[in-house]
């Protein structure tokens, strides 16, 4: 038979809630850890005097009684369990797991039996429900009627907060049944009551949460806290952890009380107890105890008369009552070579402290972190400023926690501290390149792979020299489409095909051709290429080579089959976050071999990119040329048809009207247009041909008397 056995995910009630945690079963006893506070609780071998197997709200549990009356229940086991059970507890612990089952029957009325530190209510020999008398807070009577009010837990969403007991009267003489009762359930609750001398009491002490100086009285088992305001109790049982923390300017102190469960005043909650002291303070303090009872209860750990710093005399007979270790700094140290880290957290600034097996944060709110719930840590770059840095923490159970503000000279303290601690860090890269970019804390988050923004940068840099590409293309098309010198040969041919006999128009005409020229080229560079520019927005060509991908998208596309037969049923986008965790965490060298294969397609893709401009470009240019001369030709043949109007220009196209004609025309209508000289020109010769009609038949007959 094996030594020992393991349960995850067993729960065990405490003060009406259920805590998960891990069991585990060995020949020296029991230990059950709590997942949400690591407390450990240890049950020896020799201390078991009973153990019950019962069916419950969540399966099957365990019932365990040992012989000082304390009982531990845990839940969550299944039924197949049983037999290995009884079979370990037999073997190494010498008891019958006995099987008791619950009444179900309903009844109200029954047997009340006091055992140990446990309250059950039976009907006939099935227990019906048990009440750990730990539980009680208040017990008080009346009439035939005893009243139980127990401690509010803060975990659940219901709490019982109350339980009357009718006890019927008796026949018995000088015995009153309800006293009785009362005084069962008192003897064993955790009815607080300040009875007889404080051992002890610090005066006026410093307190940050609570807020405001109490008076510190210290009792054997719990510990009252007096103020002007508030009154506290606080049981020794209720404190998990103590730290003595140095504060960063090295002349006070912080002493850190943990608590489970919290103190309370109203709705608010204070998990933590942090007393402030100066390191100046001393004191004398004189034991209310002989030193026999001094000796016997601490055994050296206290002495009836000590004296020292106020801060020493505090956490060590704290430490001697609590019977807890106090936790100190380890090995930490900042830039400053102080123990802690100046930052923020939510809207308060404070001190966080590496700790060897966590990290706390002081004081408001006061955060205490186990390395062994922590998920994994995070450097980000400050969100207002360059000079700082901010560490992010989230736990198993996904809760968040940012300090932000970091000084950037704590950085590599830091880095080197968590890295000792083996915690997960979310960006990590190379340790040396993450010091190389700390010296340019600008870019310090380069080294944290982002596939979007690595493919965001390629698309831009791809659309780039499109973009340069096409406005090389589109620049040369322009001047090709708009070139005024080639637009005053085509004019010029054709005017000289059509023009007259006369010199003198052909000498106006000439004059206004040589002012056209400038006006033409100033409306082509202001006006035309505005018109064509949406033109040169045109769709995707097919046929153009297609951008390369980056390393990390090669690296996808060959490995996304891979990726999801590791992980059946994965969905898109966390098959995305696991390709990037993957390709964050491959080495150098393998990322150097995709990035030469990015290299090589790039290389491929601009050899392809030229080749594709120039042949473009041809087909522009034999484009444009067969264009031009198809226009040439329209212009050629409208200029034939427009010759008979030009046959009937008689010699008064010499005349003072033709000269007024010519002076009305203005600049603006000169260079309205490419081909307004021609349109001037047909223009005259239409006028003239209207003034000066055909001679009919009768005016030649006439004429040729």
């Amino acid at each position: 038979m094996a030594d020992t056995l393991e349960f995850n995910e067993i729960y065990q009630e405490v003060k009406g809630s259920m805590n998960d945690g891990r069991l585990r079963l060995s020949r020296q006893g029991v230990i059950f850890k709590n997942s949400k506070t690591g407390k450990v609780d240890n049950i020896q071998a020799s201390e078991l005097a009973e153990g019950v197997w019962r069916r419950v709200a969540l399966g099957h549990g365990l019932k365990l009684l040992t012989k000082n009356g304390h009982v531990y229940k845990y839940d969550g086991f299944r039924e197949s369990e049983f037999d290995k059970l009884s079979d370990f507890f037999k073997a190494h612990y010498c008891l019958e797991l006995a099987e008791k089952d619950l009444c179900v029957k309903g009844w109200n009325w029954g047997t009340v039996r006091f055992g140990g530190q446990l309250l059950s209510f039976d009907i006939g020999e099935q227990p019906v429900f048990e009440i750990p008398l730990s539980n009680v807070s208040q017990c008080t009577t009346g009439k035939n009627e005893v009243t139980l009010e127990f401690h509010q837990n803060d975990d659940a969403e219901v709490s019982l907060m109350e339980v009357r007991f009718y006890v019927p009267p008796t026949q018995e003489d000088g015995v009153d049944p309800v006293e009785a009762f009362a005084q069962n359930v008192l003897s064993k609750a955790d009815v607080i009551q300040a009875t007889g001398d404080a051992i002890c009491i610090f005066r006026e002490l410093q307190c940050l949460t609570p807020r405001g100086r109490y008076d510190i009285r210290i009792y054997p088992t719990f510990l009252h806290l007096h103020g002007k305001t508030f009154d506290y109790k606080i049981p020794y049982t209720t404190v998990l952890r103590l730290f003595l923390l140095p504060h960063k300017d090295q002349r006070q102190m912080f002493f850190v009380i943990s608590l489970d469960p919290p103190i309370k005043q109203g709705q608010t909650r204070y998990h933590f107890l942090i007393l402030l002291f100066s390191k100046d303070e001393d004191i004398s303090l004189t034991l209310n105890m002989n030193e026999e009872e001094v000796e016997k209860r601490f055994e050296g750990r206290l002495t009836k008369n000590m004296s020292g710093s106020l801060y020493e005399m505090v956490s060590r007979v704290m430490k001697a009552l609590v019977n807890r270790k106090i936790t100190v700094p380890g090995n930490f140290q900042g830039h400053s070579g102080a123990q802690c880290i100046t930052c923020s957290y939510k809207a308060s600034s404070g001190l966080l402290y590496p700790l060897e097996r966590g990290f706390i944060y002081v004081h408001k709110p006061p955060v205490h972190i186990r390395f062994d719930e922590i998920s994994f840590v995070n450097f980000a770059r400050g969100t207002t400023t360059t000079r700082s840095f901010d560490f992010e923490i989230e736990t198993k159970q996904g809760t968040q926690y940012t300090f932000s503000s970091i000084e950037r000279e704590e950085y590599g303290k830091l880095f080197d501290f968590v890295n000792a601690k083996k915690l997960n860090i979310k960006n990590r890269g190379l340790k040396e390149g993450m010091k190389q970019s700390y010296d340019e804390y600008a870019d310090s988050d380069e080294d944290q792979h982002d596939a979007y923004l690595e493919r965001m940068k390629e698309e831009g840099k791809i659309r780039e020299e499109n973009a340069n590409d096409s406005s090389d293309g589109s620049g040369e098309e322009t001047d090709e489409s708009f070139n005024p010198g080639e637009e005053d040969d085509d004019v010029a041919e054709e005017f000289d095909s059509n023009a007259s006999a006369s010199s003198s128009s052909g000498d106006g005409d000439s004059d206004r051709d040589d002012k056209k020229p400038a006006k033409k080229a100033k409306i082509v560079k202001d006006r035309k290429p505005r018109k064509k520019q949406p033109e040169s927005k045109k769709g995707k060509d097919p046929n153009a080579p297609k951008r390369p991908m980056s390393a990390y998208m090669l690296w996808l596309n060959a490995s996304r089959e891979k990726i999801k037969s590791d992980h059946p049923g994965i969905s898109i986008t966390d098959l995305s976050k696991k390709a990037g965790e993957l390709w964050k965490a491959m080495s150098k060298e393998k990322k150097e071999e995709w990035d030469r294969k990015a290299e090589d397609a790039r290389r491929d893709y601009e050899k392809a990119m030229k080749e594709y401009s120039v042949g473009s470009k041809a087909d522009s240019h034999r484009g444009e040329r067969s264009k031009k001369k198809k226009k040439k030709q329209e212009k050629q043949v409208k200029g034939k048809g427009d010759k008979k109007g030009a046959t009937f220009k008689s010699s008064s196209s010499k005349s003072p009207a033709k000269s007024m004609s010519d002076s009305f025309k203005s600049k603006e209508f000169v260079s309205s247009d490419e081909s307004s000289s021609a349109e001037s020109k047909k223009e005259d010769s239409e006028d003239e041909g209207a003034a000066s009609p055909p001679p009919s038949s009768e005016d030649s007959a006439s004429g040729s008397d």
